[in-house]
């Protein structure tokens, strides 16, 4: 499946750098505003020790770990949603995306130019990204609600479409008007629980915050210090700030593996900070992971929380989903424990599901099935 995560943030903040650290490739990172005018994709491996283990239980030949795309998207500026900058161009961008990373500028430099002046301020820089996320919302809020009277007028004598019709309408009013006060975590929390579908809102996607944290501030924790980073965990809570220092993370990322240990143990990192921006994005979609294993590969497949195990043989491949006839599952903590497939034959700890069963983390799946 495609999964999509996009770096999003005023100009200078350190997304370009950032973006370079994640896939290890070298677009440009100048030092000035709209250096990234189209969305840099890249497609960086999730860190997970458990493909490492299967591939070696199986003696794989190849290793193939699920995935996150992350799209690097011009900085944006006030005034976006009536096109300055780059407005139209981000905004349509980042409307791709299944998840906003706001990656905010965290450190002091008089040699980094600031976009909206020299304080740095990143829960302004955020309130700036966030109101023009809004201002584009209302709009595409206000042209479906001129269309609701005509398609409500043109349903009448049709009591499940007026109904539906209806409910719509009411929602699109009450998205409006917290669109209107600036209300992000209701719009989120009302478009989580509407029971119809509308258009969909850029400001209501899932997002992470990235603290862009100076390079001296990596070691011991002295981040934890920093009044940006400590206004932004009493804002929006530990769980989603991710504190990193960009800059470093890039100089990590071009060495080789022994000197980028080497380099972290020498500032007090026990890996890179990158995995745990790419390990929140996967959980923050609410992804999780299963597995197909033997000889020729070990395959992680990232797959949505929630969903039977015929969706996610559709996953491999559609005749796997459409021939289903049922599922042979363990999970790999029974095989980690047990050293071996035939060891879980022996026990009776390998089971057999039909279509309906929901896939948990770290399922080993074989799918049978006949078309």
């Amino acid at each position: 499946m495609s999964i999509k995560a996009g770096l999003v943030g005023l100009p200078n903040v350190g997304k370009s750098t950032l973006f370079n650290a994640l896939t290890k490739s070298s677009i440009p990172a100048e030092n000035y505003p709209f250096c990234t005018i189209d969305p840099h994709v890249a497609i960086t491996e999730v860190p997970d020790e458990r493909i490492n283990k299967l591939a070696a239980i199986y003696g794989s030949a190849k290793k193939i770990p699920a995935t996150v795309t992350f799209v690097d998207i011009a900085g944006l500026v006030k005034g976006a949603a009536s096109g300055e900058g780059l407005g139209n161009q981000f905004l349509s961008h980042i409307r791709e995306v299944d998840l906003i990373l706001h990656v905010l500028r965290c450190f002091e430099s008089g040699d980094i130019i600031r976009s909206g002046g020299d304080i740095v301020d990143p829960i302004s820089d955020h309130e700036i990204i966030v109101a023009e996320l809004m201002l584009k919302d209302i709009e595409s809020v206000e042209k479906r609600l001129e269309k609701m009277t005509k398609l409500i007028r043109g349903a009448q004598g049709k009591p499940a479409e007026l109904k539906t019709l209806q409910a719509e309408q009411e929602l699109l009013e009450q998205l409006l008007k917290l669109l209107n006060d600036g209300d992000e975590l209701s719009i989120k929390k009302l478009v989580r629980e509407a029971t119809v579908q509308t258009v969909p809102l850029i400001s209501s996607k899932n997002f992470l915050i990235i603290a862009n944290i100076a390079e001296v501030e990596i070691e011991d924790d002295a981040y934890k210090n920093n009044p940006h980073y400590q206004a932004l965990v009493k804002k929006f809570g530990a769980d989603r700030v991710i504190p990193i220092c960009a800059r470093t993370e890039y100089e990590l990322s071009q060495l080789p593996a022994d000197d980028a240990q080497e380099m972290m143990g020498m500032i007090g990192l026990k890996e890179p900070s990158l995995n745990k921006i790419i390990r929140e994005s996967y959980t923050n979609l609410g992804l999780i992971t299963f597995f197909t294993c033997g000889p020729k590969e070990a395959h992680a497949w990232p797959i949505r929380q929630g969903i039977s195990v015929r969706e996610a043989a559709g996953e491999i491949h559609s005749d796997l989903e459409r021939g289903f006839i049922c599922a042979e599952v363990f999970n790999c903590k029974d095989i980690f424990d047990a050293g071996s497939e035939q060891k879980l034959k022996d026990t009776g700890k390998i089971r057999r599901e039909g279509q309906d069963y929901l896939v948990h983390d770290g399922d080993l799946i074989e799918i049978r099935f006949n078309v």
